[in-house]
């Protein structure tokens, strides 16, 4: 009894350890995040009460990426200037995004229909192996599977898109290839897990695209079963969000094209598909 008794009170504890680090992690991120906003200073206006006239065709060419302003990269970014509600994190222009824009882009990954379905699929894989054990069986344990799985991708996004792209003046954001070859953008999907674009347009390490995703899968040991909390637990949950996020990336490079396939005929308002 006196085992039992201390197994316990060791899994309280531990529980309370949890949710104060939990709170600690959010509380920092949210200063963090409103510092960074706060010191951001908008861009003066045009004083000279003209239209900017349209940049000439200047390709910036980072292998086949979409940097410049060449026809094909053109035709992308109108086909997507209204953002996709499926791939909201697909560029839509070369501008960089300021730390505003980065929480709207964090928000909308977050209620995305890919993220939905990605749930929703993952969800009912998870709930056919009974993974994890700690949630059981029946419609009430997918309901948990499918809340958890939304509420870690949020942590995810809230972390990597918005507070630490933030901080480190990186773009969150999916640059598609013009016309890429399959195995080209197979293997440019794995790169950009590692590779980003900064606010200046050049590639630099994907630090917040890395360790958003692993700070959002530490939360979510606030929420998840007793037994699936440990570090190997954590650390799978983690190398299956980045292998997942590179088959994401490799639709990102299509869905351009896909989308334009579909609403050839359409209007420009189905951009926003």
């Amino acid at each position: 009894m006196g085992t039992i008794a201390a197994g316990k009170s060791k899994s309280s504890f531990l529980k309370r350890v949890s949710a104060r680090a939990s709170t600690v992690i959010i509380v920092i991120a949210f200063v963090s995040a409103a510092r960074t906003v706060a010191q951001e200073t908008p861009k003066p206006a045009d004083q000279t009460g003209q239209e900017n006239p349209k940049p000439q065709a200047q390709p910036q060419t980072v292998g086949q990426q979409v940097t410049g302003l060449a026809s094909k990269p053109v035709e992308i970014f109108n086909l997507l200037e209204q953002k996709s509600i499926v791939f909201p994190d697909i560029a839509a222009n070369t501008e960089p995004l300021p730390a505003t824009q980065k929480f709207k882009l964090f928000v909308d990954n977050s209620i995305s229909v890919h993220a939905i379905m990605g749930s929703a699929l993952g969800s009912a894989i998870g709930q056919a192996a009974n993974s994890p054990t700690g949630f059981g069986q029946g419609w009430d344990a997918y309901g948990k599977r499918f809340g958890s799985s939304m509420a870690r991708g949020a942590s995810g996004e809230f972390f990597g898109t918005f507070m630490l792209a933030s901080a480190l003046h990186e773009d969150p954001r999916f640059f598609p290839e013009v016309n890429p070859s399959f195995g080209h953008s197979v293997k440019y999907s794995v790169q950009r897990l590692f590779v980003t674009r900064n606010d200046a347009g050049r590639d630099v390490a994907n630090v917040s695209g890395l360790v958003g995703p692993l700070l959002g899968e530490g939360l979510a040991n606030a929420y998840w079963p007793d037994r699936n909390r440990t570090a190997g637990d954590t650390l799978l949950r983690y190398g299956v969000g980045l292998a997942s996020r590179a088959g994401g990336n490799l639709l990102r490079e299509y869905w351009p094209t896909v989308h334009r396939k579909l609403f050839r005929s359409g209007a420009p308002a189905a951009a926003g598909h």
